[in-house]
């Protein structure tokens, strides 16, 4: 058996993935390209009838392009997010910090910056399937983390600060978990990127530092003087143990 036939079984035949692109090209040869890596993918051409078709598939991913006929993709996001979990892959023709803050803040998981390369969006597609998975089948009651204010709760994916309940996506949760269980230890952006992704950052890719970004804001850490996620310049990010009273 080949290492190929063994990364597609990785990911499963059973994973359905819709493709929300308006682009009828573009999405043959994304479907074509995923499809024979071992994924079921269905696609929407619109934005504003790929509201009730998530609901309605409940797919096991979403990508989501950013420019959509009816109803663009930032909408799209923050108006299916109330009623679904899954992971969404924004696609962005724009390469602009603005693009993917908004993307992140409204509830995608991560951002791929079109044109995409067709590996790179397989690899990202992996990476949440992989994450999910990993959640579903987590059944640790004890998987707690408590810093001060700051409660973590790892089988039920709850975070909370002064007893309140603070809504994350997947992909924030998972990077506070990350940080919050290296506490005292700095974490580079290639230990982030390969631990989240399992692909080595590239130097250039912002979409860490951006979910850094979010992170503060979501846990009310002053992003001019942070005291519970610290940036140490050159090495990396540092979650503070004692910084959440």
């Amino acid at each position: 058996m080949s290492n190929e036939t063994l990364k597609n079984e990785q990911v499963a035949p059973y994973h359905t993935i819709l493709l929300v692109e308006d682009d009828v090209r573009l999405s043959a040869l994304v479907v074509k390209y995923l499809q024979k890596n071992g994924l079921h993918v269905e696609t929407e051409f619109r934005g504003d009838t790929a509201l009730q078709r998530i609901l309605n598939l409940k797919p096991d991913l979403v990508i989501l392009d950013l420019m959509l006929p009816g109803l663009d993709g930032f909408e799209v996001c923050k108006q299916v997010r109330p009623d679904f979990n899954g992971p969404i892959l924004m696609l962005t023709a724009k390469d602009e910090d603005i693009d993917q803050v908004v993307g992140l803040e409204i509830g995608a998981d991560d951002y791929v910056v079109k044109p995409a390369q067709p590996r790179l969006l397989l690899a990202r597609i992996r990476a949440l399937l992989r994450r999910t998975s990993s959640v579903a089948k987590t059944n640790k009651s004890s998987d707690e983390l408590e810093f001060g204010s700051l409660k973590i709760i790892h089988n039920s994916r709850v975070v909370s600060r002064n007893n309140i309940a603070i809504d994350f996506t997947t992909t924030e949760f998972d990077l506070l978990w990350l940080l919050a269980t290296q506490a005292g230890n700095i974490l580079s952006r290639d230990q982030i990127s390969e631990s989240l992704t399992g692909l080595e950052y590239d130097g250039l890719d912002r979409s860490i530092d951006l979910r850094i970004s979010r992170l503060r804001k979501l846990l009310n850490d002053d992003p001019t003087k942070p005291k519970g996620i610290k940036t140490v310049r050159g090495q990396g990010y540092l979650f503070v143990a004692d910084g959440w009273l």
